[in-house]
């Protein structure tokens, strides 16, 4: 289930500073959130899918140390980036 390109470009033109722009914090955490969406819905439907889900709890931790980083270095774009990908309430 990884990301297709057209998404993944997408995405990168949606939060990067240009069309190249994938180390971005915000593009990363981005990608994060769309891959963490597709294995939610994987695992809702395979509910005994152990090895899944720990991709899924990793890669939620991976993004919550973006957002902490992003938070402490430009708190203008974590509220928004949090705002538009409806995460955190």
């Amino acid at each position: 289930m990884p990301i297709t390109k057209e998404d993944k470009e997408k995405i990168i033109k949606k939060f990067g500073k240009s069309k190249d722009d994938t180390g971005a914090t915000e593009v990363q955490v981005a990608i994060l959130s769309h891959r963490i969406s597709e294995l939610t819905e994987h695992v809702k439907i395979h509910k005994k899918d152990k090895h899944t889900r720990r991709g899924l709890v990793q890669l939620v931790s991976q993004r919550k140390k973006l957002l902490k980083y992003l938070s402490k270095t430009n708190t203008k774009s974590y509220v928004t980036l949090i705002k538009e990908l409806s995460i955190r309430g």
